[in-house]
């Protein structure tokens, strides 16, 4: 295989129209420092990220059961791996991690139901689409759409450019190995 031409950008690399970014939330993720080579979408990127990452609907751990499964359906080793460790911060059962990569119960059940439907139909049918407006919210449901997109924008970075796991995660890994990807 030959070397990725989008490498996570190191400091000394880093473009100087997006040095706030760098030391914001851009800097401290290889995926990050991979959309740098592009510092116009990065710039773009960082107020949905915000809306995303922070203050979604779908609150903390919908979000994490949301981008797992989107993990698992693209097979992003690296999106897996770094919510792993996410999901985990937040008090998940590792069942419960392992599940989202399998036929996972209950409303987590549910929000899996809708990112495969997402995956395979490119929309949510409309009974689903009512079933988790009645269990989340319609707010929730349409940021677990956007949240679903975001995380397939990343990942199809991520295995473009064969970004490399992050170091702290990988660390983090060897200590407590995750549930198999599938």
């Amino acid at each position: 295989m030959t070397a990725s031409p989008c490498l996570p950008l190191g400091d000394s690399d880093w473009p100087t129209e997006i040095a706030d970014l760098r030391d914001r939330f851009a800097g401290a993720l290889n995926v990050y420092r991979t959309m740098a080579h592009h510092p116009a979408l990065l710039r773009a990127w960082a107020p949905l990220r915000q809306h995303i990452v922070k203050d979604s609907a779908l609150g903390p751990e919908r979000s994490e059961v949301v981008i797992l499964r989107a993990a698992y359906r693209m097979g992003s080793e690296y999106e897996w791996l770094h919510h792993v460790g996410r999901a985990r911060k937040l008090g998940f059962a590792e069942a419960r991690i392992a599940a989202l990569a399998g036929h996972p119960a209950g409303e987590d059940g549910l929000i899996a139901g809708a990112v495969d439907a997402l995956f395979d139909l490119r929309r949510l049918p409309e009974a689903l689409e009512a079933e988790l407006a009645a269990a989340i919210g319609r707010h929730a449901v349409i940021d677990l759409i956007a949240t679903v997109g975001f995380y397939s924008v990343l990942g199809y970075l991520l295995m473009t450019y064969d970004t490399p796991i992050d170091a702290d995660v990988t660390a983090e890994m060897a200590i407590a190995p995750p549930p198999a990807l599938g």
